[in-house]
């Protein structure tokens, strides 16, 4: 055999193994012109109001029985949402919570950047893709701090730095501003995405903890629709609070 079939036929081997140790659905993705995983656009996601709730299959799998330290589980047993929930004052939801809602987001992915518009009360979360690590350099904060990295065609995102204020789900299980919190993105075709997270807080959790489900893009055409939270809204439906009278309302014009 020549020289130039001994190339052909080693190109044509390592293309084969190649096909074969990357499952199918890994080769018919969308991509960015640098060849990584496009996760752009609009995606919906099942809600979850109890990570620990084992799901309902491929859509949602919780852990079951949580992990708490004393500390942990004495926070969950004293939380009542009837007393009051922060979410409930226009505060802002945090970022696992955000994740857990049952309103979409958006992703906006460049080669160094990427950033979540979440449709629940238009919050945004933005940070670097690679580069050097500055997640606690910077001020705590309610969706904390962040960076992307890419474990072959999983996207991965860090998050630590948060300030301690918010919960993890409706149902309120806490988070201290030790938490850790991993995600995992991994494209299966060009409308499905394998979603992982991992909760680690050694103040309220023994041990890291995770919760999978799965995100699909949105196909209606609508897009993030306006989400407005008044705090303390109930006053108009008490009459403390009346709604402008847009009948007798006055315009203004400018005379030339």
């Amino acid at each position: 055999m020549n020289l130039n079939k001994q190339l052909l036929s080693i190109g044509v081997t390592t293309a084969l193994l190649a096909s074969l140790s990357a499952p199918a659905w890994a080769q018919d993705i969308p991509r960015m012109p640098s060849g990584k995983p496009d996760l752009n656009g609009i995606w919906e996601f099942p809600y979850v109001p109890d990570m620990s709730t084992k799901g309902n299959g491929r859509n949602m799998i919780g852990p079951g029985e949580l992990p708490f330290t004393p500390a942990g589980k004495l926070n969950i047993e004293r939380y009542d949402s009837s007393a009051g929930d922060y979410t409930g004052a226009c505060f802002p939801f945090g970022h696992v919570r955000s994740m857990n809602s049952p309103n979409p987001v958006q992703f906006f992915q460049t080669d160094n950047a990427f950033a979540y518009l979440f449709e629940v009360n238009t919050w945004h979360h933005s940070f670097p893709i690679g580069g050097e690590d500055i997640t606690m350099d910077l001020p705590e904060s309610w969706y904390g701090n962040s960076r992307g990295d890419w474990e072959g065609d999983t996207f991965v995102v860090t998050t630590r730095n948060y300030n301690g204020k918010t919960k993890l789900d409706t149902v309120g299980h806490p988070h201290s501003h030790k938490l850790t919190v991993t995600e995992k993105f991994t494209l299966r075709d060009a409308n499905t995405i394998n979603y992982e997270i991992t909760v680690e807080d050694p103040l309220y959790y023994t041990q890291p903890w995770s919760n999978q489900r799965v995100f699909t893009r949105m196909q209606d055409g609508l897009g993030l629709l306006e989400y407005s939270c008044e705090e303390n809204n109930r006053g108009m439906w008490e009459g403390r609070l009346q709604a402008p009278d847009y009948e007798n309302w006055h315009t203004y014009e400018i005379e030339e």
